[in-house]
C-alpha cells in the first residue's frame, strides 16, 4: 500500500522532530543513575502517567483490539482481560504504593528488601535479573518484528521489513539511550498528544461517515450488548460466515466459562503486581508513595478515551465499507488489512501521516523504554552490586550507553530470527510470564516465603511453561495457567519450608516499611513489640472493594468511547453514569484516604506524612 507523499513528509518530520527534541533533553539526564534511570524522582506523576499510557497504546495492540471489537461487538471489552489490563486498577489501589515505599531503583534491588542478604536472596535476585534481561530481549525482538512489518505496508521505498525495523528502531534508540528515563517521557508525552488528536479525528470521521442504521445492517444480533449468557450468542450467518468459524477457533464461544477463567487469572496476576519492565521503573520513578498511586490511576483515565475512539472508528468504517472484500476472501479471512484498508480509503491525506506517526511513535514508545530499562538491571544489579561498588556516578551512566547498544543488537539479532510476532508473542506471555504468578504473589502475602522459595517457585514455573507446550500441545495458554500457577506454588512452599526462614530483622524491616496486608501475623506481633506506635495494614476489606469498584470503572473508561462513536445514546448514558457513580466511590474511598495509605512508618516515633 502506497500512501500520499504529503502523508510521507509529515511521518519524516514527525520523526525528526522526537529524535531532536529527546537528544536536546537528554543533557538533563547524565548526572548519576537515579537522574538516568528515575529521572532523579523528579518527574510529576500525570507526566508518568502520559508516558505510561503512551508506552501501553502500540500497533500490534491496536491491531488486536480492532480485530475483537469487529468480531465481539461490546463483550470485547472483557477479551484484555487476558493481559490483564486491570493490573493497573491493583496497582492504582495498594500495590504501586507497597512498591515505591520500597525507595529502590530496579524490581531486583527490590528483593533485598524483601530478602535481605543471604544466599536464598541472591538466588532471588540472580533469577529476577535473569527473568528482566531476557524479557528484554523478548520485547525488543517483539518490536523489531513488528514494526517493521508495520512500516513494510506503508512506507514507499520498497525496503524489506528487517531494514525498516533497523532504521527506525536505531533513531528511537539516538535518544533512549542518550537521555535515559527524562527523554523517554518527555518524547514519549509528545507521541501521546499526537496518538490522542489523530484518534479522536478518526473516530469523528467514522461518526460522520457511518449512520447507526447502515452499522446496524451489516452487524448479528448483540454485536452492541455488552451484558452476555452462558454462550456468546453472536451469529454471523449471512453477513460474514467465516466470522463464526473465528470465533470457533478462539474459542470464546461459551463465554462464561471463558469470563471466569480470564478474571481468574487477572486477579491473580495482578495481585501479583508489576513484572520489572517500563510500568514498574515508572512506579519507581515517581515522587512518593502518593504519587505513584495516583500515576497508575491516571494511566487508565488519559489511555482509553482515545484510544477506543480510534479503535472504534476504525472498527464501524471497516464493518461498513469492507465487509464486502472480507466474504470475498471465503475461509481465509485477513483481520490484518482492516487498518491499512481504512487508512487508505477512508481517512484523509495528512491525518494518515498523522495516524501513522503517532502509531509508529507509540509503538517505538514502549521499546524506548525497554531501552532504559535494560541497562538498570546490568549496571545496577550485577556491575555496581558485585563488580565496582565505588565507582563514580558518571561511570555508571556511560556503561549504561554501552549496555543499551548491546541489548538493542541481541534483540535485533533475535527480531531477525523469529518468523513472527505471533511466535515471539507466545513465548513471551507462555515462557516468561507463565511462571512469574506464584513466586510474586507470595513474596508480598505470606511472611515465610523466602529466597530459596522464590527462586525455586519462579525456576519451576518458567520450567513448566517451557515445556507444558511440548508435553501437551493442545493445552491453550489461558488452560495451562492452573498448572503453571500449582507447579510454582509447589516450587515456592517446598523451597521455603525445606531452608529456614528469613531472619526477623529482615522481615520486621520489609514488614513496617512496606506495611502489607496478607498472612503477616507472626511479624507483626514482633513489630508490635518491637514498635507499639506501628499499626499493621488492616485495609484489605477497602483495598478489595476499591479494586472491584475500579475494575468497573475501567470498563466504563473503555465502553463509553466505544458507545459515543456508534451513537448508541442509551447505552452511552449508562456508561457515563456508571463512572460517575464508580468515581465518585474512588474520590471518597481511594482518593480522599491516600495521605493515610501512604504514610511512611518512622522507628523512632509517631508516623510521618
Amino acid at each position: 500500500m502506497s500512501i500520499h507523499y504529503i502523508d510521507v513528509a509529515i511521518i519524516i518530520g514527525y520523526f525528526a522532530v522526537v529524535v531532536l527534541l529527546g537528544i536536546w533533553v537528554s543533557r538533563k539526564s547524565v548526572k548519576d543513575m537515579n537522574s538516568y534511570f528515575l529521572g532523579g524522582n523528579s518527574l510529576p506523576w500525570w507526566i508518568l502517567g502520559v508516558s505510561n499510557a503512551s508506552g501501553m497504546f502500540d500497533i500490534t495492540g491496536t491491531m488486536w483490539l480492532v480485530y475483537i471489537l469487529f468480531v465481539y461487538g461490546l463483550k470485547s471489552v472483557f477479551i484484555p482481560w487476558l493481559w490483564p489490563i486491570f493490573n493497573q486498577i491493583f496497582l492504582m489501589v495498594f500495590l504501586s504504593i507497597w512498591l515505591r515505599k520500597s525507595k529502590v531503583m530496579t524490581g531486583a534491588e527490590w528483593i533485598e528488601t524483601r530478602f535481605g542478604k543471604g544466599e536464598g536472596a541472591r538466588l532471588a535476585h540472580i533469577i529476577v535479573v535473569i527473568f528482566a534481561l531476557i524479557s528484554v530481549v523478548g520485547f525488543i525482538a517483539y518490536d523489531f518484528k513488528g514494526i517493521g512489518k508495520f512500516a513494510a505496508i506503508f512506507l514507499p521505498w520498497n525496503l524489506s521489513p528487517d531494514t525498516y525495523a533497523i532504521i527506525l528502531m536505531s533513531l528511537t534508540a539516538i535518544y533512549a539511550i542518550k537521555g535515559g528515563m527524562i527523554s523517554v517521557v518527555i518524547t514519549e508525552v509528545l507521541q501521546f498528544l499526537v496518538m490522542s488528536v489523530a484518534s479522536i479525528a478518526v473516530g469523528i470521521i467514522a461518526m460522520n461517515a457511518v449512520s447507526p442504521e447502515m452499522l446496524n445492517a451489516v452487524i448479528p444480533a448483540g454485536w452492541k450488548e455488552i451484558t452476555f449468557g452462558w454462550n456468546l450468542d453472536l451469529n454471523w450467518t449471512g453477513l460474514i460466515d467465516a466470522v463464526n468459524a473465528q470465533i470457533t477457533k478462539d474459542g470464546y464461544g461459551l463465554f462464561t466459562i471463558f469470563f471466569m477463567l480470564v478474571l481468574f487469572k487477572g486477579l491473580l496476576v495482578s495481585a501479583a503486581g508489576p513484572a520489572p519492565n517500563y510500568d514498574m521503573q515508572r512506579i519507581l520513578a515517581t515522587k512518593s508513595p502518593k504519587e505513584a498511586a495516583k500515576m497508575s490511576g491516571f494511566v487508565s483515565l488519559v489511555l482509553f478515551l482515545p484510544r477506543y475512539m480510534m479503535i472504534a472508528g476504525i472498527t464501524v468504517l471497516a464493518l461498513v465499507f469492507l465487509s464486502p472484500q472480507l466474504i470475498a476472501m471465503g475461509d481465509k479471512i485477513d483481520f490484518e488489512m482492516v487498518l491499512p484498508f481504512v487508512l487508505k480509503n477512508q481517512i484523509p491525506v495528512g491525518l494518515v501521516g498523522l495516524l501513522l506517526a503517532g502509531l509508529i511513535a507509540a509503538f517505538m514508545s514502549t521499546y524506548a523504554a525497554t531501552i532504559n530499562a535494560a541497562p538498570a538491571y546490568v549496571v545496577n544489579d550485577i556491575y555496581k552490586k558485585y563488580i565496582n561498588p565505588n565507582a563514580e556516578p558518571k561511570k555508571y551512566v556511560h556503561i549504561s550507553y554501552i549496555v543499551s547498544i548491546a541489548f538493542v543488537i541481541i534483540g535485533f539479532v533475535f527480531g531477525m530470527i523469529v518468523e513472527s510476532i505471533n511466535q515471539i508473542t507466545l513465548w513471551i506471555v507462555n515462557a516468561l510470564y507463565g511462571g512469574y504468578t506464584a513466586a510474586n504473589i507470595l513474596k508480598w502475602y505470606w511472611w515465610r516465603l523466602n529466597g530459596y522459595g522464590y527462586f525455586w517457585g519462579m525456576v519451576a514455573g518458567i520450567g513448566a511453561a517451557l515445556v507444558t507446550p511440548v508435553l501437551l500441545p493442545s493445552l491453550s495458554a489461558l488452560n495451562a495457567f492452573p498448572l503453571l500457577l500449582g507447579v510454582s506454588i509447589i516450587g515456592c512452599i517446598a523451597g521455603s519450608l525445606l531452608t529456614k526462614q528469613e531472619s526477623d530483622e529482615v522481615l520486621i524491616k520489609f514488614y513496617t516499611t512496606v506495611n502489607p496486608w496478607g498472612f503477616w501475623k507472626p511479624i507483626a506481633v514482633k513489630a508490635k513489640a518491637l514498635y507499639p506506635h506501628f499499626e499493621p495494614n488492616k485495609n484489605f476489606g477497602k483495598d478489595m472493594i476499591n479494586v472491584a469498584t475500579g475494575i468497573i470503572w475501567q470498563v466504563s473508561l473503555i465502553a463509553i468511547p466505544i458507545y459515543f462513536v456508534i451513537r448508541e445514546h442509551t447505552y452511552l448514558y449508562i456508561g457515563i453514569g456508571v463512572l460517575v457513580l464508580t468515581s465518585l466511590i474512588l474520590k471518597f474511598n481511594w482518593w480522599n484516604r491516600l495521605d493515610d495509605e501512604c504514610a511512611e512508618f518512622d522507628p523512632a516515633g509517631p508516623k510521618t506524612k
